[in-house]
């Protein structure tokens, strides 16, 4: 079976292969600017009070969402193989709103001010409602089509984001008993949901195109089966949470790795008919390591925690390998394949950017997993400095190559 590939040719009515460039050109700044300021947030941490918070949102909110909304709706035109929009100030509205949601959210945590932070979550709130509406006009517009449990994962994942918005925007103002239960809620629904599923509906055609060989023939069924399940387990994971019921949260975590390991396996299959060979491939492929590791670690967290205080106290040892191992790691993964093939310009320029992104992909990728690997352990503080150092180094090898390809494709004729 033949995956929906990514190709330089533009969507009919798009006005050409340059508009569609021209348009990636200038959102691709959006997650990038937002990786700089996390790296700029890194070195001055010592100076800046709620420094993780601030880092966290950087990365989920500000580069994760920004990504999502961007690519969910490429991907969604392209597996319904529907047009393009004749204009795209409807997507340029809705991304407008939703960063200046984004700068409010980051804004009241860096002076304090919460009701700023509220105002800034009803306009992400605004911006994402807009764009699950526009999901669901496209796929009722759209003839039948073999992906569609692609746009059905980001369905599911914009409805959990709308219901994670307004618990964290709660929290920014009220400060009781409830807090942690409405933390962990919080950050379950978005990490589970948002990001989740959002990452196993696109891997269905981002995958075997990523590696350049034929989708396994299971790999459609297992994205319906996996989809449910996925569904369930986000919602056991959040009534458990919520009511304390640790046991039923674990639950719900179980159901989650199921449903990445039944993406997993025809995942495999076509990895076995194409084995990875760049920094794409390989990146994804450490991501889903991680997740795999994150969720076992927050099944421990959460069976060990006395109580929903001692979870939220905890869940720190969850974030490292999610946020870093898995949404970093396959964000990179992704954008690396996903913007030499957007920006257009030829066969020529697509391999001239991709071996650019490319470079020294064996020391980054292994750099960046030892280095978590020493992370996650309980060591030192001077070794724990370290490792955040070459993590920032190799994140850096990164936007540096990446902020060349965006200006290059800017003078581009």
């Amino acid at each position: 079976m033949k995956p929906t590939v990514v190709s330089d040719a533009a969507p009919a009515g798009s006005g050409g292969p340059v508009g569609r460039a021209t348009w990636h050109r200038r959102v691709a700044v959006l997650p990038l600017a937002y990786l700089v300021m996390l790296v700029a947030v890194t070195l001055v941490h010592p100076v800046l009070p709620g420094w993780r918070w601030l880092g966290m949102h950087l990365l989920l909110l500000g580069v994760a969402t920004n990504a999502i909304v961007i690519w969910s709706a490429h991907f969604t035109s392209a597996v319904l193989r529907s047009p393009a929009p004749a204009s795209r100030h409807g997507e340029g509205l809705r991304l407008t709103v939703l960063n200046l949601g984004v700068v409010g959210v980051l804004a009241s945590g860096v002076v304090g001010r919460p009701w700023i932070g509220v105002t800034g979550a009803g306009l992400v709130f605004a911006a994402i409602a807009a764009h699950l509406v526009w999901l669901v006009a496209r796929l009722r517009a759209a003839l039948p089509a073999r992906f569609t449990v692609t746009v059905h994962h980001y369905l599911a994942a914009t409805g959990a984001l709308l219901i994670g918005i307004p618990v964290g925007a709660w929290m920014l103002v009220v400060d009781d008993d409830s807090r942690p239960r409405l933390l962990l809620f919080h950050a379950h629904v978005n990490l589970l949901g948002w990001v989740t599923l959002t990452v196993l509906g696109t891997l269905l055609t981002l995958w075997p195109t990523v590696l350049r060989t034929r989708m396994a023939d299971s790999a459609g069924t297992a994205a319906r089966r996996g989809l449910p399940t996925a569904i369930a387990g986000l919602t056991a994971v959040g009534i458990g949470v919520l009511a304390w019921w640790p046991a039923l949260a674990v639950g719900g975590l179980a159901l989650t790795a199921t449903a990445v390991l039944l993406t997993a396996v025809p995942a495999g299959q076509a990895a076995r008919q194409k084995t990875p060979a760049s920094f794409p491939s390989w990146s994804i492929t450490a991501a889903a390591g991680w997740l795999l590791v994150a969720l076992g670690v927050d099944a421990w967290t959460l069976l060990s925690a006395p109580d929903p205080a001692g979870a939220a106290d905890r869940f720190g040892a969850v974030l490292v390998p999610f946020l870093i191992g898995f949404v970093g790691q396959v964000l990179l993964g992704a954008l690396a394949y996903l913007l030499p093939m957007a920006l257009g310009g030829g066969p020529a320029r697509v391999r001239e950017r991709t071996a650019r992104l490319d470079r020294h992909w064996p020391q980054r990728l292994a750099m960046t997993n030892a280095a978590l690997a020493v992370f996650v352990l309980p060591t030192p503080p001077y070794v724990r400095i370290t490792t955040s150092l070459l993590l920032l180094a190799a994140l850096l090898q990164f936007l540096v190559p990446a902020g060349h390809v965006l200006l290059a494709s800017r003078r581009q004729p």
